[in-house]
């Protein structure tokens, strides 16, 4: 994708520094050997000097660079550098998103990054609690796309997931004039640059924070799993989906314990469980059937064995008995059942 080889151009640029500016830059950007990077403080401690006397010489050896004239020699690739932002992100992109791009390796990552630093014909925007650090060319461009990606975010629930489809065409329609320049593509290097907005490993979207997005464990992933199913599963079941959809290894017990103590999903039947989203009545079938009685009035044993059935996965004989509780239910005079006063 790029025509030179980073590696070769950084050293080339640093050759014109003194040894200590050139050695604080390696270590600064990791541009040596290790790809190690150390921190102003660290840098400092090495001279004995401090983070500010560091981050001047660090200053100092960039402009020096940009004064060179190795730069100018070289400017033709800040250029391409500055096409590639455009054709990947018509003018803006996430840093991370740019780097994974144009490279699989760490390292040669580190000296591209440290040619955005010292390049000119592109400018940062340093990351904050809604974006990434983000490069751009085009300042309207920018602020746009981040005005757009906020109200998208206003726009979620915070359990909400919606689509790839969906997430796209609420974005384009808060894009406006913009939506209609640039392909689906861009957009989705467009949504990687929020904070805010993220994308499970089932290529759902929804707010960053949720659990449904950022996953962090069995139950998370049961979630996902169950959801994706779209009705009731078997903990087992449940526990195998994981492993072949995420490639996660999700023991049986374990996962059977998390459902349990998870408030999203409720008991239907023997070991099986669905999502409370669903609409299922949570509790044992005694609830359940105290909370169908106490919405319609009394019912007969037939609509009562009806309406439990859509609730739980359980034998008619199982409701049945459950209703012979003369504490919590009565037969009234006409063969309907009631709740006991």
């Amino acid at each position: 994708m790029i025509s030179f080889k980073p590696k070769q151009v950084t050293k080339a640029l640093l050759e014109v520094l003194p040894e200590r500016a050139r050695d604080v830059l390696e270590k600064r950007y990791g541009l040596g050997s290790t790809g190690d990077t150390l921190t102003l403080e660290a840098i400092g401690q090495s001279y004995g000097i401090t983070r500010e006397r560091v981050r001047q010489i660090e200053n100092y050896g960039i402009q020096s660079i940009q004064k060179s004239e190795v730069y100018k020699k070289d400017y033709d690739l800040f250029i391409e550098m500055q096409k590639l932002i455009d054709q990947l992100g018509g003018g803006l992109i996430a840093e991370h998103v740019l780097l994974e791009e144009l490279s699989s390796d760490p390292i040669v990552r580190n000296h591209l990054y440290f040619l955005l630093v010292v390049g000119d014909p592109f400018f940062k925007s340093k990351e904050n609690p809604n974006y990434s650090h983000r490069w751009f060319t085009e300042r309207g461009i920018a602020d746009s796309v981040e005005k757009a990606l906020r109200n998208v975010h206003k726009g979620l629930n915070r359990d909400e997931l919606v689509s790839e489809a969906e997430i796209l065409s609420r974005f384009k329609n808060e894009l406006i004039e913009l939506a209609d320049k640039y392909d689906e593509e861009v957009l989705k290097r467009w949504l990687q640059i929020s904070k805010q907005i993220g994308r499970n490993p089932l290529g759902e979207w929804g707010s960053a924070d949720s659990p449904n997005v950022r996953v962090k464990g069995i139950r998370d992933y049961a979630y996902l799993t169950v959801k994706r199913h779209g009705s009731p599963m078997h903990f087992r079941e449940v526990a195998e989906t994981i492993n072949e959809l995420f490639d996660h290894k999700a023991h049986v017990a374990t996962t059977h314990n998390e459902l349990i103590k998870d408030a999203r999903f409720v008991l239907v039947g023997r070991g099986l469980y669905a999502l409370t989203e669903w609409g299922y009545t949570t509790g044992v079938v005694k609830d359940v059937l105290r909370e169908i009685l106490a919405q319609e009035g009394p019912l007969s044993r037939e609509e009562l064995i009806d309406k439990v059935r859509k609730e739980r996965y359980v034998k008619d004989n199982t409701i049945l008995v459950n209703l012979q509780d003369t504490n919590l239910f009565k037969k009234l005079s006409n063969g309907t059942y009631a709740i006991a006063d």
